[in-house]
């Protein structure tokens, strides 16, 4: 069976790693010329908006799904008149605006943070009273890891944060005094089946994700709340495939800060760590499948390596520990591979990390990973 998929980058490829195992073929478009996947898929090279091209890079295909939420819906929309796409268009047109998906979550009653839509300085100046100047500015649609997006103080000159974003499309959200950032990786089947991840705790670095802990130490009234509104949304949506809703943690109230109808990299954890990967569970639905349990294995940890991909070896010396290399150019704070440990304990699993660190000489990330080991620890 050949499957396509719009977008060429490292979540494809691990998507395309766990197919061939189940005997599946890929097929990838993209623009790049460095496109990671080529690897292991077919590459066709070309832009997601040319409908012609969208046409000829569905013949042949049993099914399709994307790896990024910036692929136009229009093209999901036309590759979907010849071969079943999942997720939809539906889900992908929402999730590419921000102010549409907080407004969908607070339809289907699911909190979320308090926000506006900012077209023009006035309006800036209103979500600055209404927020106390406190607020992250971002804009509406494309921006990802960071890119897009400001932190507002009330000291801070409203009309340059304007002019940096580009003036117009844009959303103010109420700065959220979070204690933590959890997310929810999740798969729904053609059914209707779900099976859920467990929540895992997320540390970022400049605005990029470096180290997912998962499980996360979390009560099962977060677990709940988060079951809950991940089941919502993929109810609402007629959702098929695997997706990641990243949560802000208050005193035990989860609030929604965005979700990811793909395979998210929180989840990464789960090639070695859980019983089926999120990559194979996304499949499996594509395809309508049965669903593979998301239960972990062990504890695990992922950290990413950002920029430039250290040598293995020291690392691999290591009992648990398992490497993942993209093979993308160097590019500061690029996603360009991961390591990911299992241990049999919180204790033996926060003193892997600590010694990952040091073999990849990234010892200098330890006080930003401290705070999160230590809840881990905590009895």
């Amino acid at each position: 069976m050949l499957i396509g998929i719009l977008g060429g980058g490292q979540l494809a490829r691990m998507m395309a790693l766990a197919g061939i195992a189940m005997g599946l073929r890929f097929r990838v478009l993209d623009h790049g010329s460095d496109c990671c996947a080529s690897a292991v898929a077919e590459f066709v090279r070309g832009e997601f908006q040319d409908l012609e091209l969208i046409d000829r890079f569905s013949n042949g295909l049993h099914a399709a799904t994307f790896d990024f939420e910036n692929v136009p819906a229009d093209s999901v929309t036309r590759l979907a008149t010849v071969v079943p796409v999942r997720p939809g268009a539906a889900v992908l047109r929402m999730s590419q605006d921000r102010v549409l998906e907080k407004q969908a979550f607070q339809s289907l009653g699911i909190a979320v943070g308090d926000f506006m839509a900012i077209d023009d300085l006035p309006g800036l100046c209103l979500a600055a009273e209404r927020f106390s100047g406190q607020m992250v500015l971002k804009t509406r649609r494309l921006g990802y890891d960071g890119k897009g997006q400001a932190r507002v103080r009330p000291d801070s000159d409203l009309a340059q944060a304007l002019g940096d974003l580009g003036g117009a499309g844009l959303i103010a959200e109420a700065f959220v005094p979070f204690q933590r950032e959890l997310s929810l990786v999740c798969t729904r089947g053609i059914d209707g089946a779900m099976v859920f991840y467990p929540l895992v705790e997320n540390v970022h670095i400049g605005g990029v994700l470096a180290l997912t802990l998962a499980p996360a130490k979390v009560t099962e009234s977060l677990s709940a709340q988060a079951h809950l509104a991940a089941r919502r949304v993929a109810d609402a949506y007629s959702y098929v495939g695997t997706f990641a809703i990243e949560f802000f943690e208050l005193e035990q109230r989860l609030l929604v800060n965005e979700m990811a109808p793909r395979v998210h990299n929180s989840g990464h954890w789960s090639i070695e760590g859980a019983v089926t990967s999120q990559f194979e569970n996304h499949l499996r639905a594509v395809l309508g499948w049965p669903l593979g349990t998301a239960q972990a294995r062990s504890p695990a940890a992922m950290i990413n390596f950002l920029g430039q991909v250290p040598s293995p070896v020291p690392a691999l010396r290591l009992p648990g520990v398992h490497w993942h290399d993209y093979g993308k150019a160097p590019r500061a704070a690029r996603k360009v591979g991961h390591v990911t440990m299992l241990a049999e304990d919180s204790s033996a699993l926060v003193a892997r990390i600590h010694e990952v660190l040091e073999a990849c000489e990234l010892a200098h990330w330890k006080g930003a990973f401290e705070p999160a080991m230590q809840r881990l620890l905590a009895s």
